[in-house]
């Protein structure tokens, strides 16, 4: 399994928030591409960028994003508010391994298969749930439709991977939500990445004995509860 540092974006600044909640920001340091830089210096060999701003639609770190992809030679995932097919290839332009797509997919089946026939194994689809439920627009709504039901849907589209992060574990530090993704990934044929209260060791090993290919952790690494030596001994790249 590979683990993946997450550079959270808002307002040009790397962020941690609790839950997904603006008012509950517990990290915030001022040059994302040094902290980009230092993961890779550490052994990482991919990062997961999200425009938190650009999601919610309170803004956008576009620029910052594409500092980003020029800086660094590790493979970086973007995501955060892509909902046109111009802004996937912009952003696979400027150097994106791949990017995430969370609410358009979500909510346009048409727009996501034509959208991943165009750029085979290239996006990963953000299947963000509450509870077992979707949640989208920047974890802002949650809709009635099964996380799990969802990804299964997804079969026979060439994606690279699915995302799903367990909203009320992100940035918790109490554990994931292994018997969800262990459920999902029970699912699927595609790749499984993990999000969401990840803390210890302990929990990488319980989400890659779910069936998850990618960890990306957040609140852990930037707090020190793990550190970046220790997931590379244990995880390496």
């Amino acid at each position: 399994m590979q683990v993946i540092p997450a550079i959270d974006l808002r307002d040009g600044c790397c962020v941690q928030l609790v839950g997904g909640s603006y008012a509950d920001e517990r990290v915030r340091l001022t040059d994302p591409v040094g902290v980009a830089a230092r993961w890779a210096d550490a052994g990482f060999r991919r990062i997961h960028v999200v425009d938190l701003d650009a999601a919610t639609a309170r803004g956008s770190n576009r620029e910052t994003v594409r500092e980003l992809l020029a800086e660094n030679d590790i493979s970086v995932q973007c995501g955060g508010g892509v909902r046109d097919l111009d802004s996937i290839e912009e952003l696979l332009a400027a150097g994106a391994s791949e990017v995430v797509l969370g609410t358009k997919a979500i909510e346009d089946r048409e727009w996501l298969e034509k959208a991943a026939g165009l750029y085979p194994g290239r996006l990963i689809v953000a299947a963000d749930a509450r509870g077992r439920n979707i949640t989208t627009r920047g974890w802002s709504e949650t809709v009635p439709l099964n996380v799990t039901t969802f990804v299964r849907e997804l079969a026979g589209l060439p994606l690279a991977a699915i995302l799903v992060t367990a909203v009320e574990f992100e940035g918790r530090l109490r554990g994931p939500d292994a018997a969800l993704i262990g459920e999902i990934a029970a699912a699927s044929r595609v790749p499984l990445q993990a999000s969401g209260g990840v803390s210890s060791l302990a929990d990488l090993h319980d989400l890659c004995n779910a069936g998850a290919t990618g960890a990306i952790v957040g609140m852990a690494l930037y707090t020190g509860v793990l550190e970046a030596r220790a997931i590379m001994e244990e995880f390496p790249q």
